[in-house]
Formats: structure tokens, sequence, C-alpha cells
């Protein structure tokens, strides 16, 4: 089932990364979390970013239809722009003068691909990602040579021992809200509004999921010793062991995907999963994928303000609980640009101090009190799995988030919900 892209499709890739020799060196890898489903991979000399949303589009701006009342983000009632100040401003400090070597797309809502065509033009990095992705990226620019669509199953050599494997996966929600969760891919480029340039950025406009989800799993082999960790931005056991048709091609099930990915890399475990769903999730994805380390992914909301920094705490009792009883140590972040140096030795996490200064970002974010006895009070800080803020029935925690936001907003007293960042 896998497929081994050939030397001339991989000519996208290989030009933008070289393939030097293997050395002989212990791996490391460097992942860093940037907020959201926003990543930064640096495998050796090897920089690869994923999703790089920091637009934040108002969540006033969508809507559910009539028939579909937990479809909440279908449509849009005016299109949206770009944040390229804001782009502009992580680029500056987070790359400066130095290469982007590859930008992955994991599915194609607006808070993974809204950013990433712009990404690719200001840094000329390729990008890989789904049949959605890649039409989104030529509507805003990018050449049709400058977006590789994958659909499951390829395999990519990135050269100094570098091989990523691309796991087809499908997308959290459920029957309730089909147009977001179910999979779906555009047929062509959306067409920018003539007045603004913008698009619109409804799950049923412009921006579908893109026929589910792709995910990636990672090996890097230096000299005998190899390091692997596998990346998913969203994921849902309720259809975790269907087939995922897309316009009436069976893509596979995503538990199967995974088991084929690690099958053809000769993996029976991972020394990393940074992974999104929760317990659910994990309960499904751990006993085939048998992680040493776990590393959130896609739970701080999507429409909280990016340059505060980290809106709440990561608390998760149940996942935390049903890691450790699989042994599985749980990283959770304290900010965003949180690094973790994923060695053979295990995972280290690293405060990434500088570039935080330069972002505006405390090393650690501090919350108010109230925050902090707000999060005491729950088992979750979840608010809907990856994309799935908002659904019904809200958790607990989207509910006394809300509150206390809109009693901040609307009081006047900063002292009763500070911004987060500033300690009372």
């Amino acid at each position: 089932m896998t497929r081994r892209i050939t030397a001339l499709a991989l000519a996208l890739v290989v030009s933008a990364l070289g393939a030097p020799p293997v050395q002989a060196q212990t791996p490391r890898v460097e992942l860093t979390w940037m907020s959201i489903a926003n990543w930064e991979l640096k495998i050796g000399a090897k920089r690869i970013w994923m999703d790089a949303y920091f637009s934040r589009l108002p969540q006033a701006s969508f809507y559910a239809p009539p028939t579909l009342p937990g479809d909440q983000y279908a449509y849009t009632r005016s299109p949206q722009g770009i944040d390229m100040d804001a782009i502009r401003k992580v680029r500056d400090a987070a790359l400066g003068s130095e290469k982007l070597d590859l930008l992955l797309v994991g599915h194609s809502h607006w808070d993974h691909s809204w950013d990433s065509p712009s990404w690719a033009k200001l840094t000329g990095a390729p990008m890989i990602g789904g049949v959605s992705s890649c039409l989104q990226a030529q509507a805003q620019g990018v050449p049709a040579a400058g977006c590789r669509s994958v659909s499951g199953g390829e395999k990519f050599d990135l050269g100094d021992g570098i091989t990523m494997r691309v796991v087809r996966f499908n997308h959290s929600g459920d029957a309730s809200n089909p147009i977001q969760h179910f999979a779906r891919e555009l047929y062509r480029p959306p067409i920018p509004d003539a007045a603004t340039g913008g698009f619109r950025a409804g799950v049923g406009e412009d921006y579908p999921n893109g026929g589910g989800n792709r995910a990636f799993l990672f090996t890097i082999d230096r000299g005998g010793e190899q390091l692997s960790f596998f990346i998913n931005n969203s994921a849902s056991p309720f259809d975790l062991d269907k087939d995922i048709i897309v316009d009436g091609v069976n893509h596979g099930s995503p538990l199967n995907n995974l088991r084929a990915a690690l099958r053809d890399a000769g993996l029976t475990q991972v020394d990393a999963w940074i992974g999104t769903g929760g317990k659910p999730v994990a309960e499904q994805i751990v006993p085939i994928l048998r992680p040493k380390h776990y590393i959130p992914n896609h739970w701080d909301g999507l429409f909280n303000a990016f340059w505060p920094g980290l809106p709440f705490p990561f608390k998760d009792d149940n996942l935390q609980a049903y890691l450790r009883e699989q042994n599985i140590a749980l990283y959770p972040q304290k900010q965003y640009f949180d690094k973790f140096i994923l060695t053979k030795a295990g995972v280290q996490p690293d405060a990434n101090a500088v570039l935080k200064q330069k972002l505006g970002f405390a090393p650690e974010q501090k919350f108010s009190q109230a925050l902090r006895d707000a999060v005491a009070m729950v088992d979750s800080t979840s608010i809907g799995d990856d994309c799935g803020e908002g659904f019904a029935p809200p958790s607990k925690w989207a509910h006394v988030f809300a509150v206390m936001e809109a009693l901040r907003e609307t009081s006047g007293r900063e002292g009763l919900m500070p911004r987060p960042g500033i300690v009372e």
C-alpha cells in the first residue's frame, strides 16, 4: 500500500532540502510548539514547519446552517484576510535569514492552512498537503509546482537519514457536525473576494477539511541509531477504524494506515507522539503506536489572541491517568514556543527563552489566581477536540472560561479576570 515517490516526483522536495550523505552521529530533533497545531520540526539542519497559522480569524464571522446547528463553522458572514504583519513578525523572530526547508499542512481547515501559502511565498519553502490545501495555495498565488498533493501512503526521503511517511487520518467530530467532520475536498482553487481579496473560511465554503487529515511518521537514521516520532493534528474516536472514502476512492482507515506506515518503517513503537484527542483517541492509537513520550497538540482553542500568549494551562486528568497506566511520559506546554528536544535518552523540555523574548512572550505563562482556581475545579481544560471548539454540548471548561472572559470584558475590573499573562 505504501508508495515510494519517484526521483522525478521528489524533485520539489529534494531541490529544497538537498540530500547530503548520512552522518554517523546521535540523532536529535527539536520540536517547537508555536500555538494551536503550529510546529517547527528541526531535525539536524533541516527545518520543517507544520501549518503555521497566526492570523486568528474572529469567531463571530462563522455561523451554522439552520438544519445543522452542530456545524458551527460551516459558513461565514464575510470574507476574511491574512494577517501579514503577524506572519512577518514571527518570521523575523523565528527564522530571520535562516532557510525554511519544507512546509507541511495537516488538513485544509482555516486554522491550519489559512496562512500556509503566505509562508510558502515569503520563504520559498515547498508545501506538502492534501488536494484542497494545494488548491488553496494556488488561490493565494503559490504556483501549482510549489505544493505537492499527497493522499496517504507516500514516503519521502528528505536526506540526511530522514524519512517522512504520510499517513491518511480522519478529522475530529462525528455525525452531529458532518460538514466539518466527514472527508471532503475542493475541486478548484477558491476565488478571492473581488472587493477585499479575502476568502470564505467556512468548512462548507473555501476551507473544507480536505479529505480528512494528513499525519506524518518521521524516522531519523544516523549511523545505525534511530529516532522516530508521529504527529497528527486532528483525529476522531468516532471512526478511526472506518475507511476514509472520497469521491468513491477508498483511502483506508486511519488505524490501518498507521499500522501500514509503522510496518513499512520496521517499527513496533515510536519515541514520541505529538497527538490530539485526549483519552478517547489515545485508547485506540496507543496500542498500535506504543509511544514512549506524548506531547499534546491543538488544545488551546481556535480564537484566542496569539500575542498575549498561552490563554490557559493544559490539564487533562483522564488522559494523564491513561498515559501513566501505559508508562508514557506526558509533556504539557507552559507557553507558546516551548521547545522539546528528542534524543534516544528521552524528551528534554527547553524554555526557548531567547526566541520568546523576541516575540514578547514570558518564558512560562503566568496566570491570575482566578484562572488558576477555575482550572482546579475541572478535570480538563479542553474546549473541544482540536478543531471542535464550541460544539454542543460545551465542555465544563469551555463554559467556565467563556464566563470568566465575559466578566473580564464587561466588568471593567481587570483584577477580576486579568488577561492571560497578567498576574494579580
